[in-house]
């Protein structure tokens, strides 16, 4: 989604990832668009409800679903994708509970998204797919510092931006790895982009999020640049489903 589709600044958020352990079934985050509202009984609400019941029942079979429903200027386009580990009972709860939860948090907004540990749901009244959304991100990191910060952060960027590579060339433009770092200790890696990309753009995002990682994550154990189009993640301990 190009920056001119939202007028979001980016938020800065600091979370202890071990609180996503308790409250993992809560959102991580979400926007509502402040450009454009639409009002009860109005055809974009009806239009907004049959796309999230087609990316309801589309995504969970393959882990990513788009449409569009309706046209000018009452048309919604829009998207859900599962993380790549997720099983497909998973993903299809997850996107159930995004787009109810959505439709609570932004009742009249014509764009929003949300983001859960397994899955995002994004919307909007303007075709976005196939552009890198650089609008809606936030960060999250572990509080816990790591002893040799330098090293560490040379070894993350190593193994995130192999991820980029593999995530880019693959049909699910998604990729996991881990690191070894020494004295029976590994970094874990993800990185995934949203299906409606190009590789080049996939890799050009995750590339742009990678490089994000001094803002937030320097010398932290774990973290996260979460977009709307990619996001990345490292942890020191194993987060993906085997």
């Amino acid at each position: 989604m190009s920056s001119s589709h939202f007028t979001f600044s980016i938020y800065f958020l600091t979370f202890a990832l071990f609180l996503q352990t308790i409250f993992g079934a809560s959102p991580l985050f979400h926007f509502c668009s402040s450009s454009e509202n639409f009002t009860t009984n109005d055809p974009y609400e009806s239009n907004l409800k049959k796309l999230l019941g087609n990316l309801y029942y589309q995504t969970p079979l393959l882990g990513f679903g788009l449409g569009s429903v309706g046209s000018y200027p009452y048309q919604t386009n829009g998207l859900a994708l599962c993380r790549g580990d997720v099983a497909t009972t998973d993903c299809k709860t997850c996107v159930n509970e995004a787009s109810n939860e959505i439709h609570k948090l932004c009742p009249y907004n014509k764009g929003a998204i949300i983001w859960y540990d397994n899955c995002l749901v994004k919307y909007l009244n303007k075709d976005f797919f196939g552009q890198i959304d650089n609008q809606n991100k936030f960060y999250m990191w572990n509080l816990r510092n790591v002893s040799d910060p330098t090293t560490f952060n040379e070894n993350t960027r190593k193994l995130l931006s192999l991820l980029a590579k593999e995530a880019s060339v693959t049909p699910k433009l998604y990729a996991v790895g881990e690191l070894e770092l020494g004295e029976s200790k590994k970094l874990y890696g993800l990185a995934q982009c949203t299906r409606d990309l190009s590789n080049s753009d996939c890799f050009k995002c995750l590339d742009g999020v990678i490089g994000e990682l001094p803002r937030c994550c320097d010398g932290k154990e774990g973290g996260r640049v979460v977009g709307g189009s990619c996001n990345i993640r490292y942890e020191i301990y194993p987060f993906v489903n085997s």
